[in-house]
């Protein structure tokens, strides 16, 4: 009998063939699901960095649309001023998720253990990852989910600061700048496929804040 060793496709190895696999490995390479296991109910940024985030989402989030909060947690962040049909959050931690008073339902969902999100075609008019995307080991793949479970035109807002935690981040990330993460996040758009308007933006609100940055993109029309 004869064995043949079938050689791992790109967006199979971490990375997804963007970088090399190690760019992606992490310090604790443990299972997610054990870190997160825990509740966080704390907020990663401060107020005036959750104050220049609430501002973004209220220029680029869709009024009365339905919303997928992804690595959602204890808070998701929108201003008064976004007025959701739905707000879908999904995430590690369970307990976390059912006390965000924004959620109207959510699912634990390890996107780094299974792309692949639970949801059908064009669901959402829009999407979010906040402060979450240092985490991600299959960007690539994420983003192209990502984008299928959006209506055309729908935005997706991903953002970020300087805080994270360091055992869960990817090398790459703690090996950059905050100048290149605008650029290594405006790259998981475009080598993904499928997006077009890809803004990146310093919305950082200055002195002693957190600063806050973001790469948002539409979910263009066409493959």
């Amino acid at each position: 009998m004869s064995i043949v060793v079938a050689s791992m496709s790109s967006d199979a190895v971490p990375g997804d063939g963007l970088l090399p696999p190690h760019a992606y490995m992490r310090d604790d390479e443990a299972a997610d699901d054990r870190f997160y296991a825990f509740p966080r109910k704390v907020v990663h940024i401060d107020d005036e960095a959750i104050a220049a985030l609430g501002r973004l989402y209220a220029e680029v989030l869709p009024a009365e649309g339905r919303l997928l909060d992804l690595m959602s947690s204890w808070r998701s962040h929108l201003p008064a001023g976004v007025r959701a049909a739905e707000v879908v959050g999904l995430g590690m931690n369970a307990e976390e998720m059912a006390d965000n008073p924004q959620l109207a339902r959510h699912v634990v969902h390890d996107v780094n253990d299974t792309p692949r999100l639970p949801f059908v075609d064009e669901e959402f008019d829009g999407a979010m990852c906040a402060v979450s995307i240092q985490y991600v080991t299959h960007p690539l793949r994420l983003f192209r989910e990502v984008r299928r479970v959006l209506r055309p035109g729908a935005p997706f807002v991903v953002s970020f600061s300087n805080r994270c935690f360091f055992t869960k981040a990817v090398a790459v990330w703690l090996e950059t700048t905050d100048e290149q993460h605008l650029t290594l996040v405006r790259r998981y758009f475009e080598s993904a496929g499928g997006w077009s308007d890809i803004t990146p933006e310093d919305r950082s609100a200055g002195g002693d804040a957190n600063p806050l940055y973001a790469v948002w993109a539409r979910r263009s029309s066409e493959a």
